[in-house]
């Protein structure tokens, strides 16, 4: 696994560290559970904004052979 290290202000901080905590888990497992979801919600997205192109532009598609 790869690591990326992120900066956070403390407040931001000191707020991950409480929840992880509270929800008995580091903080590095709840930054990962945020990216994680953050990434699908994205990759989501992205596929619903291409399917709402490839609908309206479905006759240009087809002439072009895609």
């Amino acid at each position: 696994m790869n690591e990326l290290i992120i900066s956070l202000p403390e407040a931001e901080r000191a707020e991950l560290a409480d929840l992880a905590d509270a929800c008995g888990r580091t903080p590095e497992e709840c930054a990962l559970e945020a990216v994680r979801a953050y990434l699908r919600r994205e990759r989501d997205g992205v596929a619903e904004a291409a399917g709402r192109l490839a609908v309206r532009h479905a006759p240009l598609l087809k002439r072009l052979g895609a």
